[in-house]
């Protein structure tokens, strides 16, 4: 019985998770596509694929919903994006499903540890500590 009620959790959980992404992909479908692509064509603005590698859910969420305050920060030198007139979930839905285009995100990667290693002055026969990154 314990384990029937997990799983239906999950399921009910899942489901509810898969529904704002379905969600998302409609908002964006209905306001977004004019300008963005998900397949890495050229578009008016970045391509959604990018966007989801280089940004956090919370991060496009914010955008999207005030991009005249934002476009700085995010590094663009202008903004073209307007404002869209959506629903708080709305801007959540789209953001999720962005975010479910790339599974794997840049800040993912693992940095490889740098090396210490000693080295001796020949003038005065002091050790010394240096790094050195790993290639």
């Amino acid at each position: 019985m314990k384990k029937l009620l997990i799983s239906l959790t999950l399921l009910t959980s899942t489901t509810t998770l898969m529904a704002d992404i379905v969600a998302g992909e409609k908002v964006y479908k209905e306001n977004c596509a004019i300008c963005h692509t998900i397949n890495g064509r050229a578009g008016l603005g970045p391509d959604f694929n990018m966007v989801a590698y280089t940004r956090h859910k919370e991060e496009i969420e914010h955008y999207a919903k005030d991009p005249y305050s934002f476009y700085k920060t995010f590094g663009y030198s202008s903004n073209a994006m307007p404002t869209l007139p959506l629903e708080d979930q709305q801007f959540k839905d789209v953001a999720d499903y962005i975010s479910s285009l790339q599974p794997f995100k840049k800040w993912m990667i693992k940095k490889k540890p740098s090396k210490k290693m000693i080295v001796k002055n020949e003038e005065n026969n002091e050790s010394v500590e240096a790094k050195k990154e790993n290639s």
